[in-house]
């Protein structure tokens, strides 16, 4: 019978830096969840377990032959290929968009369509196999890659946060075709950052901190542990105060009482397949907006027309802060009303930086630094990262260098910096831990509280929907495209 088994372990993530695994034991048809703040070393877990990690010390015995990891780093590194393919988001007259389909990604180690058409099937994306991969949504990316982790027929499966980016059919449904995995025999390791995802069928837990695999056991004992830390964290954030803005919140400036947001019969289409199908919206001063939708509904696209950052924006009838999209504003004259956070904009944040100057980024609403920063943003930044707890050692350390969850929670924080007009999160929480989570949450209470910020939240765990919620944006499910359904939470 295969197994796995490290004894002593110490395994070099970089040149200061080792992952501590003291015992660790894995048994074909076993199934294991490991859970852990953000940079507590869970993926560098996921590629210890992997045979990806140089092993300094102790000893590391494999017997499973067929190994797969799937990871959000490989899905990031993944997509920037795909649009660095062309090199350019918009094709001209006659261009060839070279980018691969969906069946061409899951294919691209084990050639087999029969397979492919199956796995697609199981996950609801036999229409997405023709698609271009770069056009896929979050959720439907990360579909693809899980058919594509299990075409090779693994004996051993190691899942990097496998739920998020999934809507929560979604979720049940890769939570029940996992279960049917374990049943058959394969050997499943998760990596989580929610406790609460951790699927039933799971019979063994482990707990991570400060890069060292801290404790294992059964799954239900290790959750009851996990609770308890995180009633003991939630204690701290009481009397939480935010940093305040570098300058006064760009909201001052605009007419009490008009709309944020008007958006007219608007109509979005790729290839003549339509995204967005005749959408109007509006968003009132003082109205905070939960917009709900299955993966590729268009919940994105919508926030990409209102940041500025779709080319489809000029041809809408799309009005912000008082302006008709198209009458002269620049993006910076949008883009200073809008604090922003999505799984595409961490995807576009390649530049070489630091931690510390991601926050500071959110002053000049740029992906980087190209001016000059004011003593004052850099001792406001200097807050914030004290509000995180972060030390000077990892703030002034690479950006990329950093776990997933703790790139993400930098920029959230850089989102809030400025205390924006509109504070847009798309899926914010994805890759945090619970305590993160709990962070955020408050963050947003607090800002929200100020009365100058309003919100538009979009998540596909109802749970994470903050408190301040007035009003919801629904794409529902009609035919081959979506109908709307908005209006006031209780109505």
């Amino acid at each position: 019978m295969a197994s796995l088994h490290i004894s002593q372990g110490t395994f070099r993530l970089s040149d200061t830096k080792t992952l501590r695994l003291d015992t660790l034991s894995l048994n074909a048809g076993e199934s294991w969840a490991f859970v852990g703040a953000n940079g507590s070393g869970k993926s560098a877990l996921a590629r210890a377990l992997a045979g990806e990690l140089p092993l300094l010390n102790g000893e590391r015995r494999c017997g499973f032959t067929r190994i797969t990891r799937l990871s959000f780093e490989q899905l990031q590194k993944l997509v920037s290929e795909e649009w660095q393919r062309n090199n350019t988001d918009l094709l001209g007259p006659g261009e060839e968009d070279t980018g691969r389909t969906a069946a061409d990604i899951i294919q691209d180690d084990v050639r087999a369509p029969q397979r492919c058409a199956g796995l697609a099937q199981r996950f609801g994306i036999t229409a997405l196999l023709d698609r271009r991969f770069k056009y896929l949504s979050t959720g439907e990316t990360r579909k693809t890659l899980l058919c594509r982790a299990l075409m090779a027929g693994p004996d051993l499966l190691i899942l990097d946060e496998p739920f998020d980016g999934l809507d929560v059919a979604s979720r049940h449904q890769l939570a029940a075709l996992l279960a049917d995995l374990h049943r058959s025999g394969i050997t499943l390791v998760l990596v989580l950052n929610r406790f609460d995802e951790i699927p039933d069928f799971v019979q063994f837990a482990g707990v991570l901190a400060d890069c060292t695999l801290s404790e294992t056991g059964t799954r239900t004992g290790l959750l009851r542990q996990a609770l308890i830390a995180q009633l003991a964290h939630s204690e701290r954030l009481e009397g939480l105060r935010l940093p305040e803005p570098d300058e006064p919140p760009a909201c001052r400036a605009l007419t009490d009482g008009e709309p944020r947001i008007i958006l007219n019969d608007a109509v979005v289409s790729y290839s003549d397949r339509p995204i967005l199908n005749h959408l109007s919206w509006r968003v009132n001063p003082g109205e905070h907006w939960q917009i709900v939708g299955p993966n590729g509904a268009g919940k994105s696209t919508l926030l990409s027309l209102i940041t500025g950052d779709h080319p489809q924006g000029y041809s809408n009838d799309l009005t912000l802060f008082g302006r008709r999209r198209g009458s002269g504003e620049t993006i910076w004259d949008i883009k200073k009303h809008i604090g922003y956070v999505s799984s595409s904009l961490h995807l576009d944040y390649r530049v070489s930086t630091t931690l510390r100057n991601v926050i500071l980024s959110g002053y000049f609403d740029s992906i980087g630094i190209y001016q000059a920063v004011s003593d004052r943003q850099r001792k406001l930044t200097q807050r914030w990262l004290a509000t995180l707890g972060v030390d000077d050692r990892t703030a002034d350390a690479p950006f990329h260098s950093l776990s997933w969850g703790q790139q993400r929670l930098a920029l959230i924080v850089r989102a809030l910096v400025k205390h924006p007009t509109l504070l847009i999160l798309d899926e914010p929480l994805q890759g945090l831990d619970p305590l993160n989570r709990q962070l955020v949450r408050r963050f947003i209470d607090v800002l929200i509280g100020e009365e100058e910020t309003q919100l538009l939240f979009v998540s596909h765990h109802p749970e994470d929907a903050p408190a301040c919620i007035t009003h919801r944006l629904e794409f529902i499910v009609d035919g081959e495209s979506y109908r709307y359904v908005s209006g006031p939470c209780n109505a």
